[in-house]
């Protein structure tokens, strides 16, 4: 029962830590926009670079997620129409 608990509030202790220790969660980002800005002041395309970056890392999870859910939608409906088949048979 004990464990189960720790278990339980293991993603609050998390969400604690991380809220409690903001620098390590920024380190890189001065770093990147120091080089994006830089970058654009001399006429390069770099910091689009880094936005389309930005934007691909984002819609990664996502599309992901539709696929693995479209997939179980696909088979839940198999089985579905399969135990309809075997009831009316």
């Amino acid at each position: 029962m004990r464990k189960k608990a720790i278990i339980k509030a293991l993603p609050l202790l998390l969400m604690v830590l991380i809220l409690l220790l903001p620098e390590v969660a920024d380190a890189q980002c001065p770093m990147c926009r120091m080089t994006a800005e830089s970058n654009l002041a001399n006429g390069g395309t770099e910091g689009q670079g880094l936005n389309n970056g930005i934007m691909y890392m984002l819609a990664t999870p996502y599309i992901l997620i539709g696929v693995i859910g479209y997939v179980w939608w696909r088979n839940r409906r198999k089985e579905d129409e399969f135990e309809v088949e075997e009831a009316t048979s």
